[in-house]
């Protein structure tokens, strides 16, 4: 019974996704949301769940990388997942936002330092190794919803960068800050663009099945929602040189962030009806159901500080319990996801997942 219980545990291991983070995200934003509408409790028992869930994850992904290398390398190549490692720089940088409102300013500029430099890291690596180096052509083909975590990786930083702002006495520190808020900002508004014509191509040239709209589809909503939680947040930063140039931009191109995030909603709503109910794709428990959540509790939070730094009369507070509401849908599914496979034993049916097909001509054949 033992050495079973190991050597499930050791498949979880193995089979860990990269995109995992994204639990870490979902709860963290949540947290964050709670507390700017005064539910402090909950709000704590998310802030354990999240820093609790990243410790976990870490260890996990650290064990991983030790003990299966081969399956890591595999996955960090592979243009269809790897943009998953993206979700351990935003699920750090989300914990640091949340740590930084409960005083813990020195946790948040550690694990800043290490989301900065993991994001620096990744953001040149993964491009080159899982997209640009590929012998197959063209890419473009394998694109997909997973992309736009990198711009999400970006924005991230900007946010935990300005969530440090409040602390810092003038000089150099707040200086430092504010030109890393403001860079990765833009850095990630030409990624949005550069991700979602890169998604688009692959919508219109390929043929487009059911299958192929996963749940990470949702992070292009997420990743305007936090392109305006980072503008909003910058808009509220000190008035250093940096800032003081870009924050009538900054505040203008949030708005219009948040109505492209806004317009988003319906659309993939439509798209999980269509996966789901039109074409019967099963409905079932998978990591990347984060990539739902994250981006409902993101654009709550988001309409809260725009509502609040531009003035603005948004709704953020309703959607915050829409996202509440989805989050302990899917945290109750993997608890009885990881109950059914470590402790009774049961295999779930394998997550729908679209094989890659990189021979796939844009007429849609083969």
């Amino acid at each position: 019974m033992a050495d079973s219980l190991r050597q499930r545990v050791l498949d979880g291991v193995r089979g860990l996704a990269p995109g995992y983070f994204a639990f870490v995200m979902a709860s963290g934003i949540l947290s964050v949301g709670l507390q700017l509408q005064g539910f402090a409790a909950l709000s704590t028992v998310l802030l354990v769940v999240c820093a609790g869930g990243w410790a976990a994850l870490s260890a996990l992904t650290l064990w991983r990388l030790a003990a299966f290398r081969r399956e890591f390398l595999v996955e960090f190549l592979d243009p269809r997942r790897a943009f998953g490692f993206f979700t351990f720089v935003a699920g750090t940088d989300v914990l640091a936002a949340r740590l930084a409102t409960t005083g813990w300013h020195a946790a948040t500029a550690a694990l800043l330092v290490l989301a900065g430099s993991a994001w620096l890291v990744l953001g040149y690596v993964v491009p080159w190794s899982a997209v640009l180096s590929r012998r197959s052509r063209p890419v473009v083909s394998t694109a997909n919803g997973t992309w736009f975590i990198w711009v999400v990786a970006s924005q991230s930083v900007a946010v935990a960068a300005a969530a440090l702002d409040p602390v810092v006495g003038s000089g150099t520190g707040r200086h430092v800050l504010s030109v890393v808020a403001v860079v990765c900002w833009s850095v990630g508004l030409f990624l949005y663009a550069a991700v979602g014509v890169l998604v688009a191509l692959r919508m219109m040239l390929y043929r487009l099945r059911p299958v192929d709209l996963t749940p990470p589809y949702w992070v292009a909503m997420g990743a305007c929602a936090i392109t305006v939680l980072a503008a909003s947040r910058i808009v509220e930063m000190s008035d250093t040189p940096m800032v003081a140039v870009v924050r009538g931009l900054v505040a203008g191109l949030g708005v219009v962030f948040w109505a492209f995030a806004t317009w988003l909603v319906p659309a993939l709503v439509a798209a999980g009806w269509w996966r789901h109910r039109v074409h019967g794709v099963p409905l079932r428990y998978e990591s990347s159901l984060w990539s739902v959540v994250f981006p409902l509790g993101m654009y709550a939070v988001a309409s809260i500080y725009l509502g609040r730094a531009d003035e603005l009369p948004l709704v953020g507070a309703v959607w915050l319990w829409v996202a509440l509401g989805a989050w302990a849908v899917v945290a109750t599914a993997m608890v009885v996801h990881v109950v059914r496979r470590l402790v009774l034993g049961r295999q779930d049916p394998a997550p729908v997942w679209p094989e890659p097909d990189p021979a796939t001509r844009p007429d849609g054949t083969a």
